[in-house]
């Protein structure tokens, strides 16, 4: 017999397994029916034993070390011990080891090992680890793992690991294969690391594993504070092979009932899609025990539109002291205008040793006009290494005037990777007429993805001449939203295309360029000159409705292009009173032909006052050429009134 020598599974072998009681139904009546059975067991081993049986002492011996009986077992595992059976001489060193005699225990293990017991071997490896003989504790793990036995070659790989020598990965293999969900657990971080590292590696960025904070309340994290290196990362990107590999492994433990496996492989299915198994996994590890599974959970409920849900297993995950839940908490009571109850949930993830914590208190007394106390927050935060903290510290300076003391916390942010701390680095060295050094962080911030540094770093690349780079930035901060870059990338496309034949009557319209759909977009969005170029297009093609739409929609928003252009398509289909409308409010926002355009209407109408002041208006408006018309058309009204 060969019993293992971790008392977790001290007794896996299958002379200890009993038939079930046919016909026996309910919880009470099995157990009824195992306790009888195993005492029928007990008795003949017993009476075996007492006959001189060496394999009855042994198993009887087992039996009661199981059941506690260290006296009654000691004295059936020294004889069967005597009589040369390993297996006795492998749980005589195990009740020894609990009776507090380790070296005795350990002469015993080294018996059982040297006659082939691999659970000895383990046992006597795990004691020489114990006592920081790792050379000797190698030599007798490995014999055990060599002889398959699984908690050996878990150990063993344990203590390469820790050692960094080679060879972990192989033995934690071997003992996940054999069912070791541990084994299976730590072959998947090993993978899950491997996999962010090629890929950080591919992309040309730095060691894995940094953290990064929320720019928002109640940010999610997924990171286990019991591993080392990068947390639940895998499947993002990275050697699809290891990523692959990494998730089956998760698998395997989870449905063994690992939970942090379960919060990894739902935080893999997660960023998948795959939310309802998602879920799955992450209510398997809540209900286990595991708080950032509970907080993971609540976030899939809020976002599924269930934040009453969410609210119960955030609260669970706070409770058991998860700072990121209460954060959580602290967001979900902030929007219901629960400002007292928020703060005392932010407070509570402060204390969970969560940064967020300090940094959401900020935001909230930011938003309650108490620029005290959040500076103080803010403060706390960014002196903790919270980068958004450190930017928020700095607009906070720089709204109270103090440049000198806002660069300095611009820069600590932009250093640790704010995007928006580089951008508002731009902004402070562009308003010092420091163009050099604010076009490195706006393009520092522009690589980083920031929509309005782009295109800060496409408009100086124009005015450089480099038109090829400027379009290339200007695409980027249009595809990010941003309405001017898209005017403008519509602007620069313009320039390039040949000019267009006029419309006739009768012609079918030319289909539309690119720089037209760039044009549309940033109309789309509010740019008032977009709209004006929209309108100008629509008109060219003869399509006076949709031109008129535009140049309408621009006028009302302070567009005195928009207004003047307006008023020269209601003149043109007979609608002049309307086009004085919006001519005189073009000409009141100093638009100098607008002004002269009502100086004729009203010369033509003979009301020449009126005519000779909306020209002087004109004269002052210009441009150039508008002011010299203007000027004679003045001149020749005065005339008129004087004769």
């Amino acid at each position: 017999m060969d019993v293992m020598g971790d008392m977790a599974t001290l007794f896996e072998t299958g002379r200890f397994a009993q038939p079930s009681a046919p016909g026996a139904t309910g919880d009470e009546a099995t157990e009824a029916t195992e306790a009888a059975d195993q005492a029928a067991e007990e008795v003949r081993q017993r009476l075996a034993a007492e006959a001189g049986d060496v394999e009855a002492m042994s198993v009887l011996g087992a039996m009661l070390l199981r059941r506690g009986d260290l006296d009654g077992a000691e004295p059936q595992l020294r004889a069967a011990t005597a009589a040369g059976d390993r297996a006795a001489a492998n749980n005589l060193g195990v009740l020894l080891h609990q009776r507090g005699y380790a070296d005795e225990a350990a002469g015993w293990w080294r018996i059982a090992a040297v006659a082939g017991s691999a659970a000895a071997a383990h046992a006597l490896g795990r004691h020489f680890r114990e006592r920081g003989d790792e050379p000797a504790a190698e030599y007798w793990l490995r014999q055990s793992a060599e002889q398959g036995h699984v908690l050996g070659a878990y150990a063993l790989a344990d203590l390469l690991e820790h050692r960094g020598a080679e060879g972990a990965e192989r033995w934690m293999r071997a003992a996940a294969e054999r069912g070791h969900r541990e084994a299976a657990y730590r072959l998947a971080r090993v993978l899950d690391r491997r996999a962010v590292r090629d890929a950080d590696a591919d992309n040309g960025v730095g060691p894995a594993g940094a953290r990064t904070e929320a720019t928002a309340p109640a940010a999610r994290e997924a990171s286990d504070a019991g591993d080392a290196g990068d947390a639940g990362d895998a499947g993002d990107a990275g050697d699809a092979g290891d990523a692959a590999e990494a998730e089956q492994w998760y698998r395997q433990a989870a449905a063994r009932g690992h939970r942090r496996a379960a919060l990894h492989l739902g935080a893999i299915l997660e960023r998948r899609g795959e939310l309802k198994e998602a879920g799955r996994w992450y209510l398997t590890s809540a209900k286990d025990g595991e708080a950032r599974a509970a907080c993971a959970l609540g976030f899939l409920l809020r976002d599924a539109g269930d934040p009453e849900s969410a609210a119960v297993w955030w609260l669970r995950a706070a409770q058991d002291g998860d700072g990121n839940a209460a954060n959580a908490l602290g967001a979900l009571h902030a929007e219901r205008g629960e400002t007292q109850t928020a703060e005392r949930w932010y407070r509570a993830a402060m204390d969970a040793g969560d940064d967020n914590g300090a940094y959401n208190l900020g935001l909230l007394c930011a938003e309650q006009q108490r620029t005290a106390q959040a500076e103080q927050w803010y403060r706390r935060a960014a002196y903790a290494g919270h980068r958004e903290a450190a930017n928020a510290l700095a607009i906070l300076l720089l709204q109270g005037g103090d440049r000198t003391g806002a660069e300095p916390w611009f820069s600590k942010a932009a250093e640790a990777g704010s995007v928006d701390a580089a951008f508002n680095l731009g902004i402070l060295h562009a308003g010092r007429g420091e163009e050099r050094a604010a076009l490195r962080w706006y393009e520092r911030a522009a690589a980083a993805g920031h929509t309005e540094a782009a295109l800060q770093v496409g408009m100086a690349l124009l005015r450089d001449g480099d038109e090829q780079e400027a379009e290339r930035h200007l695409r980027c901060a249009a595809g990010g939203g941003s309405a001017e870059a898209a005017y403008r990338l519509a602007d620069l496309l313009d320039a390039r295309r040949p000019p267009v034949p006029a419309h006739e009557l009768g012609e079918p319209t030319h289909e539309r360029t690119e720089c037209e759909e760039w044009y549309e977009r940033a109309a789309s969005q509010g740019h008032r000159r977009a709209q004006v170029r929209v309108g100008m297009l629509a008109a060219g093609r003869g399509d006076v409705v949709e031109a008129a739409r535009w140049y309408r929609e621009a006028a009302e928003a302070g567009s005195r292009n928009g207004a003047f252009n307006l008023g020269l398509l209601l003149a043109r289909e007979g609608s002049e009173p309307e086009a004085v409308v919006w001519w005189r409010r073009a000409a009141d926002a100093g638009h100098g032909r607008a002004a002269l355009r009502l100086a004729l209407v009203y010369a033509r109408r003979g009301e020449l006052a009126e005519g000779q002041r909306w020209a002087d208006r004109a004269v002052t408006s210009g441009p150039e050429e508008v002011a010299e018309r203007a000027a004679r058309l003045r001149d020749a009204l005065l005339e008129e009134l004087s004769a």
